[in-house]
């Protein structure tokens, strides 16, 4: 009897050689994760200073020249990696800041581990605003820790600022915290806002003050499939909206 072999070759020799075995795999070439840590991070801070605006280029990378005010929260996501190439997924909450929505923002305080307290340079009072969202922040979050850092926008409406640069670093030195000034409209220091957040948060894990904890979706570990080639930036953001 002949195989297919045999009719192309001639009378069959035989079984051909065995391949030689693939090498061991190991259990990090088998599962790779898609991302290690989930940290959810909330944006807070005046109505029309620009949040939803920084959110949308940090996700979308690009600038919406009309924006319609947040109604209650909206929900974005997106994979990044701190500098030792740990990936972490950001679940991002962008709040409005109108009063009449503030029983439904506050909600989402308590599981966040970071907070980008957001004003606008061409404003002072949401300037003057921000300890006010910072100590609200805080109450709710309680008894959780988080980190907070201080973001200026608009800084390509120079002609129009308010608030000098030194006025912003000096408070947000008195709440020791981070502060970036960033232009949504030209992409500046948009993803350096939220790349600082990040590090400092996975930096406070690697030190032990911050941890996974049970019931708090602050910090959640991540999880793993089988391995694919999963980019970091392609991937079109996860994004809803929550009204009231």
């Amino acid at each position: 009897m002949f195989s297919v072999y045999s009719q192309l070759t001639g009378p069959n020799p035989g079984p051909p050689p065995a391949a030689p075995p693939p090498p061991a795999a190991t259990h990090s070439a088998m599962v790779e994760p898609i991302f290690d840590y989930q940290f959810r991070l909330i944006l807070i801070g005046d109505s029309t200073v620009g949040k939803s605006s920084l959110l949308k280029y940090f996700t979308d990378g690009k600038f919406f020249e009309i924006s319609d005010p947040t109604v209650g929260v909206d929900f974005f996501a997106r994979l990044i990696e701190v500098t030792d190439g740990t990936r972490i997924k950001l679940q991002l909450w962008d709040t409005a800041g109108q009063e009449r929505f503030r029983s439904i923002t506050r909600t989402y305080y308590r599981n966040s581990v970071g907070a980008l307290v957001v004003f606008d340079v061409c404003n002072k009072k949401s300037l003057e605003h921000v300890p006010m969202w910072i100590m609200e922040a805080k109450r709710h979050i309680e008894p959780h820790k988080a980190v907070f850092i201080l973001v200026g926008t608009k800084i390509d409406m120079e002609d129009e600022r308010e608030v000098r640069r030194e006025d912003a670093a000096a408070l947000a030195k008195f709440y020791n915290i981070s502060y970036i000034e960033t232009s949504s409209m030209r992409g500046i220091n948009v993803e350096e806002a939220f790349r600082t957040i990040t590090q400092e948060v996975y930096d406070k894990i690697q030190s032990g003050e911050f941890r996974v904890e049970e019931g708090w979706d602050g910090i959640k570990t991540g999880f793993s499939r089988p391995n694919h080639s999963y980019p970091l930036m392609e991937a079109e953001p996860e994004k809803s909206g929550f009204c009231c």
